[in-house]
């Protein structure tokens, strides 16, 4: 049997969230929290059903407070009651592939807090697993660590990712890239793995994609850049860039490369935050952009207007949620739609 990850741009039946909860996630500023993840509801539920993760019924009850005073309609979110120890979706959330006969099937891969850094995480471990019970969808449970913010498909075999995080010995020591390439091949299948190096300041995944470099289109990636050469980011930004020059898509034809700048340094507290135009969500028909209150905010979302000209573009203020350490990508984890059936 072999499957196939769909790219985020293809028709979705849900997206998925985890309602935030964790006080220690952001501290001293978890308050504002919840009402951005109401914007991202907001935002998405004209063109799909959004379903949350809430695990008891105060915390149910509070979101749909939230939602109530954004005016969502409450017909199109579906809350499940299922525990999570944080909100990052895109990480502890099901990956969803196709099989051969086109059925859904979720792959549930170890989920280990990128690299054991936040505990505990026994719940967000098993939360794949509890959503295929909701679904009565086929789970595969993988004996492998890897996070869905590490990896960006074309739908067509090709994948991104980091050496920074899937070769990082926090994950998997003892697989090595060969191994790592079979396996997302046998359970996602990738026929064509492209490989950028580090991640940007202050992004505690060890180098997520989904803050560098994304599909748009099945040979069109954007990728983000640092003008300011003094800048941290402008180095390994600049070598993630070249690198894409060089490389081809499965069918051997070269990448079209746009860019996105990135914002001026986010600080709270002195600490840099991860934060990128790159961490958007693409949904049935709106493109969420994470913005911060920066002058460059205006150009990461007319170039994503161009790239999704059939989608509305969205900007979600974000200075908030990136003191959690990510944005809106990070949060959100989509599920195709079986063919003939869209949100």
């Amino acid at each position: 049997m072999s499957y196939r990850m769909p790219a985020e741009w293809e028709p979705h039946e849900a997206t998925w969230l985890s309602w935030p909860h964790n006080p220690e996630t952001w501290p001293g500023r978890f308050d504002p929290v919840p009402a951005v993840f109401a914007e991202i509801v907001a935002s998405l539920c004209d063109g799909e059903e959004v379903r949350i993760l809430a695990g008891d019924g105060a915390l149910e009850a509070s979101a749909r407070r939230v939602l109530a005073e954004r005016g969502v309609d409450e017909r199109t979110v579906r809350f499940l009651r299922i525990p999570t120890n944080d909100c990052w979706a895109r990480d502890h959330g099901p990956i969803f592939v196709f099989d051969d006969d086109d059925r859904l099937v979720i792959t549930d891969w170890i989920f280990n807090s990128w690299g054991g850094k936040y505990g505990p995480w026994d719940l967000d471990d098993v939360v794949p697993t509890r959503i295929g019970k909701e679904l009565d969808t086929p789970v595969r449970r993988l004996d492998v660590v890897l996070e869905g913010g590490s990896i960006d498909p074309n739908g067509r075999g090709t994948f991104l990712t980091t050496t920074s995080c899937l070769l990082n010995p926090n994950r998997n020591p003892r697989l090595d890239r060969t191994a790592i390439e079979r396996l997302l091949e046998e359970n996602l299948g990738a026929t064509n793995v492209l490989w950028l190096g580090e991640g940007i300041v202050g992004d505690d995944t060890d180098g997520h994609i989904d803050d560098l470099t994304r599909f748009v289109a099945p040979s069109t990636v954007v990728t983000v850049i640092e003008h300011d050469s003094a800048d941290p980011n402008y180095k390994p930004l600049l070598e993630n860039l070249r690198a894409l020059h060089g490389m081809r898509d499965e069918n051997g034809k070269a990448l079209e490369i746009a860019t996105l700048p990135m914002p001026g340094g986010v600080y709270l507290d002195e600490q840099r935050l991860p934060a990128s135009y790159a961490n958007f969500y693409i949904g049935n028909r709106a493109v969420l952009v994470p913005v911060f209150g920066d002058p460059r905010d205006d150009e990461a979302c007319e170039t994503l207007a161009r790239l999704f000209p059939d989608r509305r573009i969205v900007p979600i203020h974000c200075t908030d949620l990136v003191w959690g350490l990510g944005a809106i990508h990070c949060v959100t984890q989509q599920q195709p739609a079986r063919r003939g059936k869209s949100g």
